[in-house]
């Protein structure tokens, strides 16, 4: 682990936090494949979508070095009908100067240990097959491979398969039961 890395603290993300983000999102629209997003979402719209995932509990942390966000994760609906509430989609997105330098490892485990503690029972995420790195550091963290979409994007002239990963969640000792996740069906989801 880099030196930079072991300077980095994780803290629940702020209104402060969103120029940071729109950054790291930004290069990810721009130059990734795992994202589809043609453009970068503005500033009112990710600072909108942050509180309504804080108003549902549901946990939207950041890397910070240094008063820097490096990096930034968060959970979501995985879908906005009621018997969707108790599995979650979540996101993971680092800086372009901080890629594979741990970020990553510092973010999901306490991204799943939050997730387990609001007494969510599965996790899920998307990605690209390409992205061998994250695909390998969700392996590293309990998700299995639970199917492959193919040819479900097409981006930078060439068509993407997503791989379906999933996670099984156990509540953490004291954690309120599953019956305290509340999504309600005017939930609108983030995309």
């Amino acid at each position: 682990m880099s030196d930079s890395v072991q300077k980095v603290i994780l803290r629940p993300s702020v209104d402060q936090d969103v120029p940071f983000m729109i950054d790291i999102y930004s290069h990810h629209i721009q130059q990734g494949i795992g994202d589809f997003k043609a453009e970068p979402l503005h500033l009112r719209e990710i600072k909108r979508r942050r509180k309504v995932m804080l108003k549902r509990k549901m946990p939207h942390i950041v890397a910070d070095c240094a008063g820097a966000v490096v990096g930034y994760a968060f959970a979501a609906p995985f879908r906005k009908r009621p018997a969707y509430r108790y599995t979650i989609e979540h996101s993971i997105y680092i800086h372009k100067d901080y890629l594979r330098q741990g970020i990553g490892r510092l973010l999901l485990p306490a991204l799943i240990q939050q997730c387990s503690e609001a007494g969510f029972h599965r996790m899920i995420a998307f990605i690209d097959s390409s992205n061998t790195p994250s695909l390998a550091l969700h392996e590293a963290f309990g998700f299995e491979r639970s199917g492959v979409l193919r040819e479900v994007g097409f981006k930078f002239g060439h068509w993407s398969d997503s791989v379906l990963m999933l996670r099984s969640l156990e509540p953490a000792l004291g954690a309120p039961g599953a019956d305290s996740v509340k999504i309600h069906e005017s939930f609108t989801e983030p995309s």
